[in-house]
């Protein structure tokens, strides 16, 4: 029997993206926006809004040109816009710095997340808790690889052996640990 065909079409999902009026790139930890400005547009006729949720980019007097709810919160105190040459730059850094954004703000096209291949990072770069995520994942996975018990499992392993010292006299025979 044939493989089912790849609903994903690279095609559409680009001339979705390229009817907004930005383009956008991201990475695992931050997002960068810019923006074609008119000729002659500055730094002072532009009406910027950044707020942890919600973005608003407007020439003064015009309608928006983004205007709308972010699909996740930002730190908004590390948010940074800058114009140089005719374009507007806009760079967030993410709250949550493990997750990538199908789309800048709700109602916009959407990208295929599962297709983004993130560029090689070092664990050193990763902030504390990402990088002991990242570690957990990877010692999981070669455990799984070996038939060996994940970090999860030998935690539920050794509560269990506390359980049964502290409680020499109960049967411990029928427990299953999923």
């Amino acid at each position: 029997m044939a493989d089912e065909p790849d609903t994903y079409d690279a095609q559409k999902e680009a001339a979705e993206q390229a009817t907004l009026p930005y383009k956008w790139s991201q990475t695992i930890s931050d997002l960068d926006i810019t923006v074609d400005l008119p000729a002659g547009i500055r730094a002072r006729d532009l009406s910027i809004i950044i707020k942890r949720r919600k973005l608003s980019i407007a020439i003064k007097g015009s309608e928006a040109i983004v205007d709308g709810t972010l699909f996740a919160d930002i730190k908004e105190e590390d948010s940074t816009w800058s114009v140089s040459d005719g374009m507007l730059n806009v760079h967030f850094e993410k709250v949550s710095q493990a997750a990538w954004w199908p789309c800048v703000v709700e109602g916009a096209p959407r990208i295929d997340t599962k297709r983004i291949v993130p560029e090689n990072s070092k664990l050193s770069d990763l902030d504390g808790e990402t990088r002991a995520m990242v570690e957990k994942m990877m010692f999981d996975n070669r455990q799984k690889e070996m038939g060996q018990p994940t970090s999860d499992q030998l935690k539920q392993q050794e509560m269990l052996s506390k359980i049964q010292s502290a409680n020499p006299d109960m049967d411990f025979s029928k427990v299953q640990m999923q």
